[in-house]
C-alpha cells in the first residue's frame, strides 16, 4: 500500500531546547506561523525530567498562542533540536520518551540552528551565548567543534567570559594580580565590598549565572581596561579559529547566533568578520524544517 504524501495542512512543531530556555514554533504550511510559547531549561546533560518538563510548557504555550486544543498536540509533527543529544546515551533517553506527539525526530541543537540559519540550506553556523560551539554542514558531511561545556571549554562565550571576570577580580582585589575595573563593577552589581563577597555570590552558580556577567567585561573593553581587553580578545581568537575550521568545508555561508554574536563581531578577525552574514531564520524554524524534511524521508523509504 502506498503511504500518504504528508497533507498541506499538516502541522509541525518545531523546539529549540538549550541550557537556558526552550522556544516551540507551531507552523502550517499554508498559513505559517501560528503560535509560540517559552519554557524553562531543556539541555538533558543537566537534568532529563526537567528537559521534558520545558519542552512540555513551552509547547502548551505555543498551542494556546495558535488558539489551538490541548488534545491537538497528537496530531502535530515535532522536530526538536535540543542541547546535550550528541551524547549518545542522552539521546537514546529521549527517543525513548513517551511522548504526545504524531511524530517526533530528534537532533542537536546546532544542527537545527545551522538548518534555520540558511533557510534549509547548506551552511556553518558558530553558536556564542551561554556557550560556545560550532557546527557546519556541506552535501551531507557534518563537522563540529568546540561545546565541549562549562567549564572544561565554551571559551568565548557569556559563561566562560563571566568567570574569567570573576577570576581576575578575585586576584585584584587580594593584591595578587593585575588591577582591573572589573572588581568594581562585579562588586557594584553584587553590592558587596569584598572579594569574598563576590566569591559567596557566585558559589555553586551555574554556566547561565556566569554568562550574565560578560557585558561587564564588554563594558571595560571599550573603556580600554587591560585585563577586560586581553579576556575579550582571546575569546574572540578562539571563536575566529572555530570559524576557520569551519570554513575548511568550503560551507557556502557562515552565522553567527547567540547573545554574544554581536558584541563579538568586532572583535573578530577582520577575514572572518566580513564573512559572517546574518541567521535567515531562528533555531526552532530549523527544527520545524528537520521535521518536515525527515518526515518526506520516512514516506520516500515507505515508497
Amino acid at each position: 500500500m502506498m503511504a500518504k504524501q504528508v497533507e498541506q495542512d499538516q502541522l509541525f512543531i518545531g523546539i529549540d531546547g538549550g541550557g537556558t530556555k526552550c522556544r516551540a514554533t507551531i507552523y502550517s504550511a499554508t498559513q505559517g506561523v501560528l503560535g509560540t510559547g517559552l519554557g524553562g531549561p531543556a539541555n538533558p546533560l543537566h537534568g532529563l525530567e526537567r528537559t521534558l518538563e520545558s519542552i512540555m510548557v513551552s509547547t502548551q504555550l505555543a498551542l494556546q498562542d495558535a488558539g489551538l486544543r490541548v488534545e491537538q498536540v497528537h496530531d502535530i509533527i515535532a522536530g526538536l533540536g535540543l542541547a546535550g543529544v550528541n551524547i549518545p546515551g542522552l539521546y537514546d533517553k529521549i527517543m525513548q520518551w513517551d511522548h504526545p506527539f504524531k511524530e517526533m525526530y530528534l537532533t542537536t541543537d546546532l544542527h537545527t540552528a545551522c538548518i534555520g540559519a540558511h533557510d534549509g540550506h547548506d551552511g556553518a553556523v558558530i553558536i556564542t551565548g551561554t556557550g560556545s560551539c560550532g557546527f557546519a554542514i556541506v552535501n551531507g558531511e557534518t563537522v563540529n567543534y568546540g561545546g565541549h561545556g562549562f567549564a572544561q571549554g565554551d571559551m568565548g562565550s557569556g559563561a566562560w567570559m563571566g568567570l574569567e571576570a570573576v577570576k581576575a577580580s578575585l586576584v585584584d582585589l587580594d593584591g595578587l594580580g593585575p588591577k582591573t575595573i572589573l572588581s568594581e563593577s562585579l562588586k557594584q552589581h553584587f553590592h558587596v565590598t569584598t572579594a569574598m563577597g563576590i566569591a559567596e555570590q557566585m558559589a555553586g552558580q551555574p554556566s547561565s549565572g556566569y554568562a550574565k556577567l560578560a557585558r561587564h567585561v564588554f563594558t571595560a573593553a571599550e573603556q580600554n581596561d587591560e585585563v577586560a581587553l586581553q579576556i575579550v580578545k582571546q575569546g574572540a581568537e578562539y571563536i575566529s579559529n572555530l570559524a576557520k575550521r569551519l570554513l575548511e568545508i568550503n560551507p557556502p555561508r557562515l552565522s553567527m547566533i547567540g547573545g554574544l554574536a554581536e558584541p563579538l563581531n568586532k572583535w573578530l578577525d577582520a577575514d572572518i568578520a566580513k564573512l559572517v552574514q546574518l541567521p535567515k531564520q531562528p533555531p526552532e524554524i530549523g527544527a520545524i524544517y528537520f521535521a518536515m524534511e525527515s518526515t518526506q524521508h520516512e514516506i520516500r523509504k515507505v515508497n
